[in-house]
């Protein structure tokens, strides 16, 4: 998750896009932070305090001092987050923060602030346009606060023009983006296959194998913590998608093949986990094949090779990692496929090693690099597993 361990306070304010807080609070929240919600005593006739605590997981604070008496410390709230995200922010709570008024909480809070402090505001158009407002917009954005938006659009009042709160997606994106600013991926962008591929027989029955993609998302998920750009080309899996990566979804060995030379020219790196069927049926019936009493005869034909594929297209600063899922004379069938498919390091799996293979929340792996270098990793979590390919990618991106 992008923001995991990341303390952010949600500031609300009096405006009708205040109703568009409750999404951008659970967006946050499924993105791994721990958002806290303050808000002013207008933006309660908007949204309800009980929507945002549910969502939030906790308490709202609107008050210096709640109703039963605990004081609501503005000065341990603004040392207490990593950013502080106003979003409605109104054009009254613009004028108090760019004159330091201090009246309530959240004014209070924004005074106190030691973290970055980023604001979406929303106002009908004319009120946008004031001379007044675009100078205390200015005098807070001289400060070094972050302004998103605002959005050109339908207003409230009927008007279309700017002065719409940007969309919570929107607004989730640049909170991830500035946290991942400086991480060792941060503007790198980088695919991953995953899952297995369905070749279909018939519209009934298909050729497929065990993979469950648990591997491919763990490396995805490790990725975009690492600030990269993701896109998941993954074929029928039953694991949930994480947030925070483009999901491309594909059936068979072809629509992989197709998603992934659309997709490599343009990408930095490209890590193969995929159970790519090696062979598909060579003819499809339209109509279900009906049992007789006879064998069937199934004839294949061999698919092509998406990992040698995007090695032949690999230029100079482009980076691929495949994996090599073997039972047999692994290491020299891994080493085989290094070289031959141009790849820059090999995952190998051995299905022989108990806990590794289809379907586990653990594998046990080697990585395995050009020049005779080997790192031999032992039985561990997905999860980390994941970790420790990013990382070797990531030396070798910055070597």
């Amino acid at each position: 998750m992008h923001l995991s361990g990341k303390r952010i306070i949600l500031g609300v304010t009096g405006s009708i896009a205040a109703y568009k807080s409750a999404p951008l609070c659970r967006l946050l929240k499924g993105e791994g932070a721990d958002v806290q919600v303050i808000t002013t005593r207008s933006a309660e006739d908007f949204v309800s305090p009980l929507t945002l605590s549910v969502l939030s997981g906790k308490p709202v604070l609107s008050e210096m001092i709640s109703e039963d008496n605990t004081w609501n410390n503005h000065i341990d709230l603004g040392m207490w987050a990593d950013l502080f995200l106003i979003a409605p922010l109104s054009a009254h709570t613009l004028s108090a923060f760019a004159t330091g008024t201090c009246e309530n909480l959240l004014q209070a809070v924004y005074l106190s602030a030691r973290c970055p402090v980023f604001v979406a505001p929303a106002m009908d158009h004319d009120m946008y346009l004031h001379p007044a407002t675009k100078q205390n917009l200015e005098v807070i954005k001289q400060r070094g606060q972050h302004i998103i938006g605002p959005a050109h659009g339908e207003l409230a009042s009927g008007l279309v023009g700017e002065g719409r709160m940007e969309e919570p997606e929107v607004i989730l994106e640049k909170v991830i983006s500035f946290f991942s600013a400086n991480k060792p991926l941060a503007g790198k962008s980088i695919i991953v296959t995953a899952g297995p591929t369905q070749e279909a027989i018939d519209p009934v029955r298909f050729i497929t194998n065990h993979s469950s993609g648990k591997m491919g998302i763990a490396i995805a998920t490790s990725l975009v913590e690492m600030g990269a750009h993701v896109k998941l080309i993954a074929g029928p899996v039953q694991e949930k998608i994480p947030a925070g990566l483009i999901h491309i979804p594909v059936i068979s060995a072809d629509d992989m093949l197709q998603a992934c030379i659309q997709h490599f020219p343009t990408a930095d790196a490209a890590i193969m986990t995929a159970a790519v069927a090696d062979y598909r049926p060579s003819t499809f019936s339209d109509k279900k094949v009906k049992k007789s009493e006879d064998d069937l005869q199934l004839p294949l034909s061999k698919t092509v090779d998406i990992a040698a594929t995007l090695g032949k297209m690999k230029t100079k600063n482009q980076f691929l990692v495949g994996f090599a899922l073997e039972t047999n004379d692994e290491m020299v069938n891994a080493e085989k496929k290094l070289n031959s498919k141009n790849l820059d390091f090999i995952v190998l799996n051995s299905l022989n090693d108990k806990g590794a293979g289809f379907g586990t929340d653990t594998n046990k792996v080697t990585l395995i690099f050009k020049g005779n270098k080997n790192i031999d990793l032992p039985l561990m979590s997905k999860s980390k597993v994941a970790s420790n390919i990013v990382e070797s990618l990531v030396n070798l991106m910055h070597a």
